[in-house]
């Protein structure tokens, strides 16, 4: 799961709607330096949220580069503003494009670039290009191939900080369900879906193992693919059948340590990004899917150090992301390769200096890609969600008010804007108006919200 919170604005504004003031239920730590980037070509990177801190590291590598941050954050400062209107409504159709909010923004996207073209007008250093687009892997995919609108993710982590919550992520979606259940909700858990029941054409309510219940309106937050694979009849959708979702493009998987250690380890900060030296060949290795990569990138999540209420007196947390490819029939045995890979992710860690390791662990769960499709419930273990390629974007994307089922709201990186915590927390918004406006709710004044697009003929929406 996430680590870190980037872009509090979307969550605070939702607490604030609901009366509540986020900072007040939740203390969250705002970290410099942002990350270290190891480069194991030669070289480390403190990412430092202090502009002054952050020329200096970046000069370290290349001085025409530091010269031209300012440069880069004006421009992606811009872009964010121009797509900001863009990802906090609804794309339902086609006429979407058309807005003249989106007319203006689409120049700026450069849509022909992707990150890495479009960092090379700022930045020479291929390293320092790294430090602003490896946040790509944050939707799962290679600054090779993502489009160029994200190299807003490096801007926002500079410009709004990144934010560790006390007591871990959980702790806001604590505060959430606390919040919640306080305005009347009632959240059952360990309580699992065997089915949305559809008739005539919309959700009418859920089957589970014991019982049916009947609901007005069903919102999704399960990972779109499988909850539609599994949990929807193939007949019941229209346009998001099992054969189209078998030909969309999903992002990369992640196998993960999850380790409780004896002791602190204070050569490491909160964050560590190590970025293999071969990027290249090892986001290759990623994207081909036949085998895990040989000497990976990693990532390694050391909270203990700012936060050590996450684990019991004398000991701390590690948590170890590296990033893979998801679940193919020509990819890796991952029943065959645990072994190995956690013996390689160990040797990773002990380069970094943490060569006692081991012998310190006393709690540890081990996740592949295949546990998190058999799980995790993720399909095909592609952990975020549908790759964000252009045309899997914006209105190309599984709307937030489900085209196929009537009564249907999807929330999460599976639906529109896309993965990320501050998009799906916007998409969240984005489906909680829809239903308001479709329920005849009350909505807060000045939220308009359009009107239900006409119904397309099948072959059209296939087409789409």
């Amino acid at each position: 799961g996430p680590t870190f919170f980037l872009y509090p604005r979307i969550l605070e504004e939702i607490f604030a709607a609901c009366g509540h003031d986020l900072h007040a239920e939740v203390e969250l730590i705002r970290l410099d330096p942002l990350y270290e980037l190891v480069f194991e070509g030669g070289g480390r990177l403190p990412a430092s949220g202090d502009p002054d801190r952050l020329a200096s590291a970046v000069a370290a590598f290349c001085p025409r580069d530091a010269a031209n941050l300012p440069r880069y954050m004006a421009d992606n400062r811009a872009k964010l503003d121009a797509f900001r209107p863009i990802l906090e409504r609804p794309f339902t159709h086609v006429a979407e494009y058309l807005r003249p909010t989106v007319l203006r923004a689409l120049p700026a996207m450069r849509p022909l670039s992707t990150v890495e073209r479009d960092l090379a007008r700022y930045f020479s250093d291929e390293r320092v290009r790294l430090a602003f687009s490896f946040q790509s892997k944050y939707l799962g995919m290679s600054p090779f191939r993502c489009p160029s609108l994200f190299t807003i993710l490096a801007f926002m982590e500079h410009e709004y900080g990144i934010w560790h919550p006390r007591g871990g992520c959980g702790a806001v979606i604590d505060a959430m369900a606390r919040v919640a259940r306080g305005m009347g909700v009632r959240i059952h858990l360990d309580d699992p879906v065997q089915e949305v029941l559809v008739e005539d054409g919309r959700a009418r309510g859920l089957r589970f193992a014991d019982r049916t219940e009947r609901y007005d309106a069903l919102f999704i937050n399960a990972d779109f693919a499988h909850a539609m694979t599994t949990l929807v009849p193939d007949s019941a959708r229209r346009r998001w059948t099992d054969r189209r979702i078998a030909r969309k493009s999903f992002s990369c998987s992640t196998f993960m340590l999850y380790l409780g250690i004896e002791g602190r380890i204070d050569t490491l900060g909160h964050h560590t990004i190590v970025l293999a030296d071969e990027y290249r060949r090892n986001i290759a290795e990623i994207e081909a899917g036949r085998a895990p990569p040989g000497r990976p990138s990693f990532y390694v999540h050391n909270a203990s150090v700012t936060d050590p209420t996450l684990a019991p007196p004398g000991h701390s947390t590690l948590y170890v992301l590296i990033p893979v490819g998801h679940n193919r029939p020509e990819g890796p045995d991952w029943i065959a390769e645990r072994a190995r890979y956690r013996r390689l992710a160990l040797d990773r860690l002990a380069a970094l200096g943490i060569e006692d390791l081991e012998r310190r662990i006393r709690f540890e769960q081990v996740i592949t890609p295949l546990e998190w499709e058999r799980d995790m419930a993720i399909h095909k273990g592609a952990t975020f969600n549908l790759a964000h390629s252009l045309d899997q974007m914006l209105m190309f994307r599984p709307h937030n008010r489900f085209d196929d089922i009537d009564g249907v709201y999807l929330v999460g990186g599976g639906t529109h804007p896309g993965s990320g915590l501050p998009t799906i927390f916007e998409s969240a918004r984005i489906s909680a108006r829809l239903a308001a406006d479709d329920l005849g709710l009350d909505i807060p004044a000045g939220i308009a919200m359009p009107a239900r697009p006409p119904r397309l003929e099948p072959a059209i929406m296939e087409a789409l």
